[in-house]
């Protein structure tokens, strides 16, 4: 099993789109990226601690690709917005990917190349060296599946988990 953690915006978004794709074995929402030892959502979302909301992506590459993966990240979410993702403002909600060593933070970096080609403009998106992880509070995983009908999720979410099965559909499950 492969694990990449990947911040865009609200983790929710993300942990909806990656848990249709086959080979996902598991999303887990988090903070990562700041100086607060444990923090709380209510923390995070005042943009006080650094931390990203992000999601650890776990999944099989014989199955899904990490290439794909990266390109899924980058169709879900638009890396040119800078501490933004909509109306989700603050450094919480940044576009980032953390790596753990130099041979993944080259892979991110290709990455980022690749989006390139498709998104006019510059490409905000960090590289951060992967610090302390914090799993998020238990309301928070898996949310989309257990709100579906919620206002956020429809307006938001949704449209994030439709470019996903537009695009990526050989990789979905059924």
């Amino acid at each position: 099993m492969q694990e990449i953690v990947l911040a865009g915006g609200c983790f929710w978004c993300l942990d909806a789109a990656y848990r249709i794709v086959d080979g996902v074995e598991d999303v887990v929402s988090g903070y990562t990226g700041g100086r607060l030892s444990h923090p709380t959502y209510e923390q995070v979302c005042t943009g006080t601690t650094g931390h990203a909301e992000a999601v650890k992506v776990v999944y099989d590459e014989s199955r899904v690709p990490t290439e794909v993966v990266l390109d899924m990240f980058f169709t879900m979410h638009d890396p040119r917005q800078l501490n933004r993702q909509g109306n989700d403002v603050g450094t919480q909600y940044r576009s980032a990917m953390f790596y753990r060593d130099e041979a993944e933070r080259a892979v991110f970096e290709a990455a980022i190349a690749r989006a390139g080609e498709w998104w006019p403009g510059t490409i905000v998106t960090t590289l951060e060296p992967l610090g302390e992880w914090f799993d998020a509070e238990d309301y928070h995983q898996d949310f989309f599946a257990k709100n579906p009908t919620q206002g956020y999720c429809l307006a938001v979410a949704v449209p994030k988990v439709n470019k996903i099965r537009a695009g990526f559909a050989p990789y979905l499950t059924a």
